[in-house]
């Protein structure tokens, strides 16, 4: 847990490095700043309030409940091919660290970095290499300079400065992001907000500067689900904002053919 990747974090205050202290009851630096950790094993590194955009307990109680079905077991899979090299992976929007846990391979490390305490007392739990760690992606990240071998990004925030400074040399950057047609049988009856259409143009140019992809996968579900697995992954993203699909679902049929569509791309920083 925080005992395995203690030493690839930074302090968020002065940045200097990070160790277990009061019988690993909290985490501080030389310097004295100090930081506890929680009784469900994760510790908040962040400096001022949380933004108002993390998941809530619903949110992640939804995510889990769908993710456990195996359902994108494939996409878990696909990361896991992608990373057997690794000895330290960040995920950078980790969630309740369910890709992360699929991606450690071997004796690897694991930091699930989030901006929600709620998803990380799941991710806490899901592997034992895996230590999880309270912060805003949008922020610099108390994680060490070219610490880690990977940055997983999937659904999440991207920083492509931060990204960049604490991948070792050779490290890469896996990114995954909703295809054009995700979910697109459950967007209108349930409101779910739609995918962006510039959403490839998008991330390309907030990580073109640091970084040049040098793969580009798509993988695209066909997913038999009930109402209540469809529910659940209507209501684990940024749609459960915005409406309550469980109050919509009853006039859809009892069994709906969903199409679940991702885009998964590799990058490599480019050298200063």
């Amino acid at each position: 847990m925080l005992g395995d990747v203690v030493d690839l974090l930074r302090c968020p205050v002065c940045g200097s490095g990070l160790a277990l202290a009061g019988q690993a009851r909290i985490v501080a630096c030389a310097a004295r700043h100090s930081f506890d950790v929680a009784r469900q094993g994760y510790v908040s590194l962040l400096t001022q309030a949380s933004p108002g955009t993390a998941d809530t307990p619903e949110m992640v109680a939804a995510r889990s409940a769908f993710l456990a079905t195996g359902a994108y077991q494939p996409l878990a899979s696909h990361l896991a091919r992608s990373c057997t090299a690794a000895a330290a992976i960040l995920d950078a929007g980790a969630g309740t660290g369910h890709y992360l846990a699929h991606a450690l391979p071997g004796d690897a490390r694991g930091i699930a970095l989030d901006v929600s305490k709620h998803a990380l007392k799941v991710a806490a739990k899901a592997h034992p290499r895996i230590g999880a760690v309270v912060a805003d992606v949008w922020r610099p990240l108390p994680v060490r300079d070219e610490s880690v071998d990977v940055v997983l990004n999937v659904f999440a925030p991207r920083n492509a400065a931060e990204f960049a400074r604490v991948l070792r040399p050779g490290g890469r950057l896996i990114v995954v992001t909703p295809g054009p047609g995700h979910l697109r049988e459950l967007i209108e009856p349930l409101g779910m907000l739609t995918v962006d259409e510039d959403k490839e143009r998008r991330v390309n140019e907030s990580l073109g500067g640091a970084f040049a992809r040098a793969v580009r996968d798509e993988v695209t579900l066909e997913l038999d689900l009930d109402h209540e697995q469809a529910a659940a992954v209507a209501g684990m993203g940024p749609s459960a904002w915005h409406t309550d699909p469980r109050s919509l679902i009853g006039t859809m049929p009892e069994r709906l053919r969903v199409t679940a569509s991702f885009q998964v791309s590799e990058w490599l920083p480019r050298k200063p």
